[in-house]
């Protein structure tokens, strides 16, 4: 079990006798992690460190068939909204703030809630749940510069989505992808221990952004307490000569020596006992990147999808995904179909040049499969069956 305050009370509805959204909770016994250690030495690092990987192996050891957030199986949410768990619980919506625009801080950046929080089923479905959300037009039009436009953005976003889907059909990331609860903020401020002995965790509180994710979301963040601090540069560190300077030193080495200690050992613990995270966290981070923008583009700005998708698509062959040429090829098809037919990616045309059109369309797609039937005389990648189903528009 891990050691969560009990629940004494609580209330969502605002019109209660406190006049807003409440939760009590128990004490936490112990103390904060972070106040007590200082005084702890090497060892107790190691083990608390390790204790606490412990307790993310139970939070993963949970099997979920969706992603979205745990309800009580009786909550009075649509039927609709619901994905059945054991134990009279139910996946049900995302409750995170962005989804509800109800972050006080991002107000000013959203419309109204987004029409699809979920539960969602499968990775491709989460994925556009998000993209949803950050597509709708912002209330306010001022933007700080590196944020863009809204249209760039909304068009940046698009291409995003694109790749994305390609991303979403590769095994790696499947296996990345599974259904997972852990702690949304696992972090030193949240974890209690025993004064007695800080190797034994007493509490873990701040629970409410927790919510079932796919696996790569999480596993690639280094909790704070495994975190391997910023070394200064050789030249920055002065040579005095002094006693309280050389005492200095060492303290500072020996912190240096037992945060890789904790390091080393939350990243053993996370792929030999999580194994929900051993996949994604064998991914190089810039495979799955693009996912965690997506959900705060607006706020985080346009520009860092725009080089995200940079990057991915520099690296594409070097991080063995596949499919990138078909991308490319897709892409080039698309442009050369809306020149050709003077329309949109819609394929919308005026309704007095439909016979043009539709004449002009068959044609196109005519010398279209009979560039892929000579590729496919010569051996090369481009097969008849492979260009059909590439073709954007349903007609043939």
């Amino acid at each position: 079990m891990l050691p969560i305050p009990n629940v004494l009370d609580w209330s969502d509805d605002s019109s209660n006798p406190v006049g807003a959204e409440y939760i009590i909770q128990q004490h936490a016994t112990g103390v904060r992690r972070h106040q007590i250690w200082p005084t702890m030495n090497s060892e107790q690092h190691m083990l608390c460190t390790k204790a606490l990987s412990r307790a993310v192996r139970k939070m993963a050891s949970l099997d979920f068939p969706a992603y979205g957030s745990l309800y009580f199986a009786n909550t009075p949410i649509d039927t609709s909204t619901k994905v059945a768990v054991k134990a009279g619980f139910c996946i049900g919506p995302n409750c995170n703030p962005t989804m509800w625009n109800r972050h006080p801080r991002e107000l000013e950046l959203y419309g109204g809630p987004s029409s699809n929080r979920g539960p969602w089923k499968d990775l491709t479905s989460y994925c556009l749940g998000w993209l949803l959300v950050i597509t709708q037009e912002p209330l306010s039009q001022d933007s700080l510069p590196h944020q863009g436009t809204v249209q760039e953005y909304i068009h940046l976003l698009k291409t995003g989505e694109q790749v994305l889907k390609m991303l979403v059909q590769g095994k790696r990331i499947q296996d990345a992808a599974v259904p997972t609860l852990l702690h949304a903020d696992f972090h030193m401020k949240n974890i209690f221990v025993s004064p007695e002995d800080p190797t034994v965790i007493t509490g873990l509180i701040d629970w409410q952004s927790t919510a079932i994710e796919p696996a790569f979301i999480y596993a690639n963040e280094t909790p704070d307490f495994a975190a391997l601090p910023e070394q200064p540069d050789e030249e920055d560190i002065p040579e005095t000569g002094h006693p309280e300077t050389e005492i200095s030193s060492a303290f500072k080495e020996r912190a240096l020596k037992d945060a890789a200690i904790c390091y080393q050992t939350y990243d053993v613990c996370m792929k030999g006992l999580v194994p929900k995270l051993r996949p994604a966290r064998l991914l190089d981070p810039t495979v799955f990147r693009l996912f965690h923008y997506s959900q705060t583009t607006w706020r985080d700005s346009a520009a860092a999808v725009h080089q995200e998708l940079i990057e991915l698509s520099a690296r594409w062959i070097e991080l063995g995904l596949e499919a990138y040429e078909d991308f490319e090829t897709v892409q080039r098809l698309k442009l050369w179909l809306k020149r050709s037919l003077h329309t949109n990616s819609d394929g919308w045309v005026p309704s007095e040049k439909w016979n043009a059109a539709r004449d002009a369309h068959r044609a196109v797609y005519d010398e279209w499969i009979q560039t892929a039937s000579e590729s496919e005389a010569r051996g090369e990648d481009l097969t008849v069956a492979k260009a059909d189903k590439l073709w954007h528009f349903d007609s043939r």
